[in-house]
């Protein structure tokens, strides 16, 4: 069976692609922040329907260490890095550490 990583599982295209990838018989594998673990009724509802079938990760695209950690546990076949901010407003005053932490996730999975 295929190991699938999504970081942003639980946002729109993370939570699509995740109920595709388990109709293809992937295990799925999602990296979120600790505060969804902590409020899942409000950030875990895209994927409620699914909470069962993927295996959900803490994790922080501001800590290569904590996706390192979890790439190195799951070893996926494929990685999907879907994470983004989710204010758009905010995400264009602060470009450069956008871009950062897009990259830094980016380059750990490049590198599986």
């Amino acid at each position: 069976m295929k190991k699938a990583l999504i970081t942003g599982i639980n946002g729109q295209d993370g939570s699509y692609l995740s109920e595709f990838l388990l109709g293809k018989g992937y295990e799925v594998h999602g990296i979120i922040r600790r505060v969804a673990f902590e409020d899942p009724e409000h950030h875990l509802l895209r994927i409620r329907h699914i909470s069962d079938k993927v295996k959900l990760h803490a994790g922080s695209l501001e800590s290569y260490p904590s996706l390192f950690k979890v790439a190195e546990k799951v070893k996926p076949d494929e990685c999907y890095h879907l994470a983004a901010q989710s204010f758009v407003s905010y995400s264009l005053k602060t470009s450069s550490p956008q871009l950062t932490l897009i990259l830094m996730a980016r380059i750990l999975f490049y590198q599986r």
